[in-house]
């Protein structure tokens, strides 16, 4: 029996998971903020998706990083598509994705993921494996 890989893209720019403090309970850093506004956007996509993302627990994900907007067009155009070698780390980005997907994210058995960097809207691809 063969399974129909489909590749689901949701237009979230990724965000990394940061380390928190209890600090952060009451005194939010612009990091912890930015998390929450990501874990809240894939949750409403997530609700709202056909396939039920929450079921996954087998994946290929590809985060997109946006480029900074200082980088000139030249610096764009060579960078487009290739893979995001700088901080915050994959496992991060994973991290993020898990926490915001998953209230027990020991469900997921095996992934595989990469960072890309791209000139359009940061977004994330996912797809069963």
């Amino acid at each position: 029996m063969f399974l129909e890989t489909s590749v689901i893209t949701i237009n979230v720019t990724p965000c990394s998971k940061p380390r928190m403090t209890k600090r952060d309970r009451w005194a939010k850093r612009q990091c912890v903020l930015k998390f929450f506004a990501f874990r809240d956007a894939i949750k409403q996509s997530c609700y709202w998706e056909p396939h039920n993302l929450l079921s996954l627990e087998s994946f290929d994900i590809e985060f997109h990083i946006p480029m900074p907007k200082s980088w000139s067009k030249k610096k764009k155009s060579l960078h487009n598509g290739t893979p995001h070698k700088q901080r915050p780390d994959l496992d991060n980005y994973i991290k993020a994705w898990c926490d915001s997907v998953f209230e027990e994210d020991s469900v997921v058995w095996r992934f595989k993921a990469t960072k890309r960097w791209t000139d359009k809207e940061g977004h994330i691809k996912l797809s069963t494996l």
